[in-house]
């Protein structure tokens, strides 16, 4: 079965998490440079089957679009210019990296290890992920 990968794209970094085989359960892939994703993703492409992109929208409390949303929906743009047949699903990221923020505390991790952001970024994409596959299932 193929993975389903989701993105939590930003300015300067990119989180990446994938689905198992199974598509049951989410881990973290890893952070990379914004700059580098779609060469990323050509080789990750190149090298597994994915079925789907799951790409976070970032959105204010009143669901209104995110001062960042014009910079993601021009990655959007890119993304589905080099990978016209993959399916693209948007999904709401509000949240997220307070919640990988906390999940940090709640494992562990030392204020140093707290303050990694390509860490946070790369949790908030699997926790982006691991809720999608929830809702899927219900």
């Amino acid at each position: 079965m193929p993975r389903i990968l989701a993105i939590d794209y930003g300015q300067k970094r990119t989180g990446i998490a994938v689905t198992d085989e199974l598509q049951i359960i989410a881990s973290g892939l890893t952070t990379i440079p914004s700059a580098t994703a779609i060469s990323f993703l050509k080789d990750y492409f190149s090298k597994e089957k994915v079925e789907a992109v799951l790409i976070g929208e970032p959105k204010q409390m009143n669901g209104e679009p995110s001062e960042s949303a014009s910079i993601i929906k021009g990655f959007v743009t890119h993304f589905t210019n080099h990978f016209p047949e993959m399916k693209v699903i948007r999904v709401d990221e509000r949240f997220t990296s307070k919640m990988a923020f906390q999940s940090m505390i709640d494992n562990g991790m030392n204020k140093k290890q707290r303050q990694n952001k390509a860490l946070i970024d790369e949790i908030s994409a699997t926790i982006m992920l691991q809720d999608y596959l929830t809702r899927k299932m219900f």
